[in-house]
């Protein structure tokens, strides 16, 4: 079982556990993972008009020089693009993780014809973005950055 698999598999644990702690304080049901679902084409090309909209609002960013918020705008362009994959093979995503997990486990499955760039490039950007929503709440507890990129106690 490959990394891929073992992440798609926890993560659809993790939605059913939510689900199921929902249902008992009898709240909407909300998830943090993914569900299996029927093939939702609708929800596909929903999708696909949002990563539309979201990569021309990065071209026009990026044309007014605002280069913080292309790059933000081309990032939830192919998050939007995964999305749209996702709800073509009857999976609904609540967590950014769990949505690359299931991208790069229909690529080895041999489901999608992807790039590994792509992914690779996405994971990159996730990872950034998780780091920088994350540091103020790093810092609070003592840490900083330092000359080299590293973390260390203050």
């Amino acid at each position: 079982m490959s990394q891929a698999d073992k992440k798609v598999s926890w993560c659809l644990q993790k939605a059913k556990k939510e689900i199921e702690e929902c249902k008992k304080l009898r709240i909407r049901p909300r998830h943090r993972g993914l569900i299996k679902t029927e093939i939702n084409i609708e929800e596909a090309r929903k999708h696909i008009e949002k990563a539309e909209y979201n990569l021309k609002s990065g071209i026009d960013f990026k044309k007014m020089t605002y280069s913080d918020w292309s790059i933000n705008a081309f990032f939830y362009s192919l998050y939007h693009c995964f999305l749209s994959i996702a709800s073509r093979f009857g999976y609904e995503s609540g967590n950014q993780n769990c949505t690359i997990a299931l991208i790069e486990h229909l690529k080895e499955q041999g489901k999608i014809n992807l790039d590994k760039k792509f992914i690779c490039s996405w994971q990159r950007k996730l990872i950034d973005f998780n780091h920088q929503m994350n540091l103020p709440k790093l810092q609070q507890k003592g840490l900083n950055k330092s000359k080299y990129n590293e973390y260390t106690w203050i």
